[in-house]
């Protein structure tokens, strides 16, 4: 299923709002006022966050064979941030205003005075991202540890331990997703960008002659990923970084880039990291963290290609590229054409009426349906009110349990994006929803043929 349906450009506001009211995302300790660009999700935000991970952990480890899971530690040993080049180049120049005394990012003014208030900056100077805090009883300058800011290093420290258990050959490649930590000066734009967030995160290994075309091959690969699950084409683009905005580590970077509404950002980065990380680690500790080609006959350093995403990023774009306000009758109705498997509810069962026998039918229905998809049961208000909620939040059917089903034994499944009706036994309702879930088009089949023509 792809996002196809007639849309606007939704602005941030009306997004934050959405997210607000139907509990996609909060903010953080709100009810103390809030901590600045941190960021809670609600119960239906945190399906959404799942779904996003899950499908991208299906498409990188699940779905290949030359691809291994990893979950390392946030906490690492302090020098893992020194052999990476973290500690004296993950910085960014910060400037601050003599009279409001506000910090900006040098690299996103405009101008030269502060955007606040109008006063003189300071001249620029770089400051670490990365949160400090330390482990064990005592507070002096041996405890000090950093929070991770990026899951990558992770699968570096980790490459020989792999390498070992697995016996993989070039090319493969290690994921891994997972919580990382950046003090950014100056956050927004919603989740965009926070000093909280989860990455998705692969280092794909390759014999350094190869690292060129692999490189375009994982570009062609994460794009089409978004495309796939229902992300419109004409809101994504591929961005070649610049030799002077090449991260420490990066021979060659690549942006997915999405139309926000602030313009085009970061989706995912693509990089070719060269076999600097390995070689990093490698004289930092001691270790050989080479690879034996059997068919060379020697050791070496293999390269390193990274597509790194954020789920955060991806899922607030899944949210804003699936937005529409859609004319039906005399009101617009709001609707999310979010892809199923994206969806935090699959299915909703919706009785006509809150008297009995209906009731106890409808929870029949949901709890037969409740143990092979995420469900929502809703008896509040009128049909009409209870379909246009649930297409606020995405949900791609309803069945509806009305009079009729008591004697049919048959329901109204109502599909989100066409809002066609098809009545189906309740008997086959499970197996005809894991085949629309799975993609199978609504208006067509043999119970579509046999029911659908009076109900389009």
């Amino acid at each position: 299923m792809t996002n196809t349906a007639p849309t606007k450009k939704v602005d941030m506001d009306t997004m934050v709002s959405l997210c607000k009211r139907r509990g996609f995302i909060f903010q953080s300790s709100e009810i103390y006022g809030g901590l600045a660009s941190c960021w809670d999700y609600g119960p239906l935000g945190v399906e959404l966050k799942r779904n996003v991970r899950e499908a991208w952990w299906q498409a990188m480890v699940h779905q290949r064979d030359d691809m291994i899971g990893l979950d390392a530690a946030i906490l690492m040993h302090p020098q893992t941030w020194v052999a990476s080049g973290h500690v004296q180049g993950f910085s960014d120049p910060l400037v601050e205003c003599k009279s409001c005394h506000l910090r900006w990012r040098a690299d996103d003014l405009k101008g030269s005075v502060c955007p606040s208030c109008g006063g003189e900056l300071t001249e620029p100077r770089m400051f670490n991202l990365m949160f400090k805090t330390r482990m064990g009883p005592v507070e002096d300058e041996a405890s000090v540890i950093y929070m991770r800011p990026e899951t990558a290093q992770g699968i570096f420290v980790n490459f020989q331990n792999v390498l070992n258990t697995t016996r993989k050959k070039l090319p493969f490649g290690i994921a891994q997703t997972g919580k990382a930590f950046r003090n950014e000066i100056t956050p927004g734009n919603f989740t965009f960008r926070s000093r909280e967030f989860e990455q998705m995160e692969c280092e794909y290994f390759v014999k350094p002659e190869t690292a060129d075309q692999w490189l375009k091959y994982w570009l062609e690969e994460r794009f089409n990923w978004y495309l796939k699950l229902g992300m419109r084409k004409e809101n994504l683009r591929l961005r070649q970084h610049g030799k002077d905005e090449l991260a420490h580590y990066a021979r060659d970077c690549y942006d997915v880039e999405y139309l926000f509404p602030m313009g085009w950002s970061e989706l995912e980065g693509i990089a070719n990291r060269g076999d600097f990380d390995l070689k990093q680690h490698s004289a930092a500790s001691g270790k050989t963290l080479t690879y034996f080609d059997e068919e060379k006959g020697e050791h070496y350093l293999p390269c390193a290609i990274e597509p790194s995403a954020g789920v955060d990023r991806s899922a607030l774009a899944f949210l804003l590229d699936s937005y529409a306000e859609e004319p039906d009758k005399d009101e617009v109705r709001v609707v999310l054409h979010l892809h199923p498997r994206l969806a935090p509810v699959k299915v909703a069962v919706l009785p006509l009426s809150r008297k009995e026998p209906l009731v106890a039918m409808a929870r029949e229905v949901h709890a037969g349906l409740r143990c092979c998809f995420v469900t929502q049961y809703d008896d509040a208000q009128s049909i009409g009110r209870r379909y246009r909620r649930q297409d606020e939040i995405g949900t791609p059917f309803c069945v509806t349990v009305d009079f009729q089903s008591i004697e049919d034994k048959q329901v109204t499944v109502r599909d989100r994006d066409s809002m066609k009706q098809l009545r189906v036994p309740i008997a086959e309702l499970q197996k005809v929803l894991s085949a629309k879930l799975c993609g199978e088009a609504f208006d067509t089949g043999p119970l579509w043929a046999a029911h659908g023509e009076q109900l389009a």
